[in-house]
């Protein structure tokens, strides 16, 4: 026998009457999706296989189609991972009933944050190969992708209304802008770094509910500039 297998008896030669736990076919996609994004992230897409992603999981690739039928659904399921993720966020921020909008809007951030930085390999797949996905899967990504957009651009519309935010101000634009800030720090944050994740998200909280307060206090308008003042020049 392989030192590598477990015995189903113990030191006595006598059998277990307990059952080795198996891992729920749930939890185990889970599993294979989460390496395939660190293996997409690491070598590419198009230059991983579907063999690379069954060694790297430790099962054989014919166990791994009973999962998938093809490398792209492995591809989608990473998508499809990050998007359910994003809802459960979106569940916890509208489970705050007592709050005000712009607290939802500071802890929609914090989470938001948080999630990327923890998950960074998802969410470099996601940004980075999104493109590579069938003409159908792109348009259900996108339908998924517009309904969180959607989520944020009606929290900062509820914090106009209590005039926490300016209510001239575009609240696309600005939830685009939000996004723009949060969604990259994957590509810049190192987890080992000086800056823990709480708080970076706490820091990026407090600098997106500064900037949208900001608007508010300055009318949702640039501030005026000086204008240069010339050179002399020598006569």
């Amino acid at each position: 026998m392989s030192p590598s297998r477990q015995s189903p008896t113990g030191g006595n030669g006598r059998v277990s009457s307990t059952p080795a736990r198996r891992t729920s076919p749930k939890r185990r996609e889970r599993e294979i999706v989460a390496t395939a994004a660190e293996i997409f992230r690491q070598n590419g897409y198009a230059d991983t296989s579907v063999q690379d992603v069954a060694d790297a999981v430790g099962i054989l690739k014919g166990s791994l189609y009973y999962y998938i039928d093809s490398k792209e659904d492995l591809l989608y399921r990473v998508l499809l991972e990050v998007h359910e993720d994003a809802h459960g966020i979106i569940e916890e921020i509208d489970s705050m009933s007592d709050a005000s909008p712009m607290d939802k809007i500071r802890a929609y951030v914090r989470r938001h944050v948080e999630y990327n930085v923890r998950n960074m390999d998802k969410v470099a797949v996601y940004y980075h190969d999104f493109g590579l996905l069938s003409t159908d899967r792109k348009a259900e990504i996108r339908k998924q992708r517009r309904a969180y957009e959607d989520f944020l651009e009606t929290l900062i519309k509820a914090a106009q209304k209590t005039g926490e935010v300016d209510p001239t101000a575009d609240p696309r634009v600005m939830a685009y802008c939000m996004f723009g800030t949060m969604n990259w720090t994957y590509t810049w944050y190192r987890p080992n770094g000086r800056v823990s994740i709480p708080r970076l998200a706490d820091m990026i909280a407090e600098f997106v509910g500064s900037g949208l307060q900001a608007a508010q206090s300055n009318g949702g308008a640039a501030p005026k500039r000086r204008a240069a003042r010339k050179p002399k020049t020598d006569r």
